[in-house]
This record gives structure tokens, C-alpha cells and sequence, in this order.
């Protein structure tokens, strides 16, 4: 029998969130210049901080990186990002905004490297894994 030795950089799971926010038959995502999943289209979302609810953090997290607010949310999915590799985990759930309150703007370009409405059967790629999870539910 061997054993095996695992350096982890995480003990438990961490919570993260996104919006998929879809209006006209288009959604609305940005490209990451950042690992994980850098060069991929997603969804806008990010950390849960503590004593934070996700809704309260995905309008947080919306505001900061788009400058718009969001109308009602509703729970669409929930996704995994294991990467044993790297030794993260992350568990997202992702909510449906189909109210957008203002015009949407690349508040972090450090962390995006574009924005775009796209038609839900015109996509770019490659999309992040939580994107491809919102548009399965979608479906």
C-alpha cells in the first residue's frame, strides 16, 4: 500500500456566487484576464464574505465590477469548481437577473478585458465553467 502526501492550500470549501444576467434573449459576461479560467467568458460574480448573503453578494459584486444594480433574483444553479491540482475548492451558486438598473461598464479592467451582451445562441468561447452551468439550467 502507498501513501500519498497532498499539499492543500484550502481545509474546506469556499462560497463565491455569480449573476447570470439575461435580458432580450442575450446575457451579459465578461472576459477574465485572470487564473482560474483566464482568456474565458463568464458570468460577473465573486467572493462571499463573511456574514454576507449571496444575493447580497452577487449585487455587491455586480455593482463593483459592472456599476449596475440588479431587479429581483432567483436561484438558477449551484456549481463546483474543484481543482485538486491547485487545492481549491469553491461552491457558487448562481442566480437569474432579468432587471438591470443602468448601463453596464468595465469597472475592473485589471480583471476583464472586455464586456459584451451576446445572444444566448451566439456565444464566445470559451466560457467558465459556472457560465456553462447558468446556460444549461437556462435551457
Amino acid at each position: 500500500m502507498r501513501c500519498y502526501r497532498r499539499s492543500v492550500s484550502q481545509v474546506e470549501p469556499r462560497s463565491g456566487c455569480g449573476a447570470a444576467i439575461v435580458a432580450d434573449g442575450r446575457i451579459l459576461l465578461l472576459q477574465r484576464l485572470r487564473e482560474p479560467e483566464s482568456g474565458c467568458w463568464g458570468i460577473p460574480g465573486g467572493k462571499v464574505e463573511l456574514f454576507e448573503t449571496v444575493e447580497q453578494a452577487a449585487r455587491r459584486e455586480i455593482r463593483e465590477e459592472l456599476g449596475i444594480g440588479l431587479g429581483p433574483l432567483r436561484l438558477l444553479a449551484v456549481t463546483d469548481q474543484i481543482d485538486a491540482e491547485r487545492g481549491t475548492h469553491w461552491v457558487s451558486p448562481v442566480l437569474l437577473a432579468t432587471a438591470v438598473e443602468g448601463e453596464p461598464r468595465n469597472l475592473e479592467p485589471a480583471k476583464h478585458a472586455a464586456i459584451g451582451w451576446f445572444a444566448l445562441d451566439d456565444l464566445p468561447h470559451p466560457l467558465t465553467a459556472s457560465t456553462r452551468a447558468a446556460l444549461d439550467a437556462l435551457a
